[in-house]
């Protein structure tokens, strides 16, 4: 089993930033992907971004890049979203997963229904105009 704890959500006014953190722990070798998704309630959960644990290397919901950052501490415990230029938009409800993927990209970006993984518990995100 892999657990995942998010933390750093909170309310903050348009264009405001965020720092989300996930902490993770428990058999990480079962994932080579990290990412943050979200949901509002009534629609479907979606990719925001994630990165491959060996490698580090980023990817990200096209309507993201730019605004949204993905990182992860050195001794992979931790991956982090930095959320720049907040709108009411980005009010939602964000999940951290981890899964073995054979494409990070892939599974980001995937249906919903066939996205697999471990996933926390989530923190809610509202952004007030």
């Amino acid at each position: 089993q892999v657990q995942l704890v998010e933390s750093g959500g909170g309310s903050v006014q348009a264009g405001g930033s965020l720092r989300l953190s996930c902490t993770v722990s428990g058999n990480t070798y079962r994932a080579n992907c990290i990412g943050w998704f979200r949901q509002v309630p009534g629609k479907e959960r979606e990719g925001v971004a994630a990165i491959h644990t060996d490698s580090a290397y980023p990817y990200y919901i096209d309507s993201l890049k730019g605004r949204f950052t993905i990182s992860q501490d050195n001794a992979k415990n931790n991956v982090y979203l930095q959320m720049n230029s907040l709108g009411p938009q980005d009010s939602a409800m964000y999940f951290c997963a981890a899964d073995r993927q054979s494409s990070c990209r892939m599974w980001l970006s995937g249906h919903p229904s066939t996205r697999s993984g471990y996933w926390g518990q989530g923190t809610q995100v509202t952004v007030s105009s």
